[in-house]
């Protein structure tokens, strides 16, 4: 059974940043492409990131280029979004996502219950 458990969220000021962990569980983790999403609130899921099986390649949705890294450990099953500068449209529910295949599907990837990221003005 996929479980995707995600933390590190909080409220945090713009400017300021702050690093989500995803712990993954019940599937062969380094197989797997994975990715975060995000939603705020009376919007859709948003992509934000995704990140190779091994590590090597990473995308990034334009609106957080340069300002989020995606990282992950295999070693670990663990996953990471280090989140810089963050600005007040940043603010959702973040989540965790194992890909079907090399990218983010909002109906085949499966999602954890994500964590809340708020960012004040």
């Amino acid at each position: 059974q996929v479980q995707l458990a995600e933390s590190g969220g909080g409220l945090v000021e713009s400017g300021d940043s702050l690093r989500l962990s995803c712990a993954a569980s019940g599937f062969t983790y380094d197989a797997y492409y994975m990715s975060w999403a995000r939603q705020a609130p009376g919007k859709g899921l948003e992509w934000v990131a995704t990140i190779s099986n091994t590590g090597i390649h990473t995308f990034y949705a334009d609106s957080v280029k340069g300002r989020f890294t995606i990282s992950r450990d295999n070693d670990k099953n663990a996953l990471y979004l280090q989140l810089n500068s963050l600005k007040t449209e940043d603010t959702a529910m973040y989540f965790c996502a194992r890909d079907r295949g090399t990218g983010f599907s909002e109906t085949d990837s499966v999602r954890g219950q994500g964590t809340q990221v708020t960012v004040s003005s």
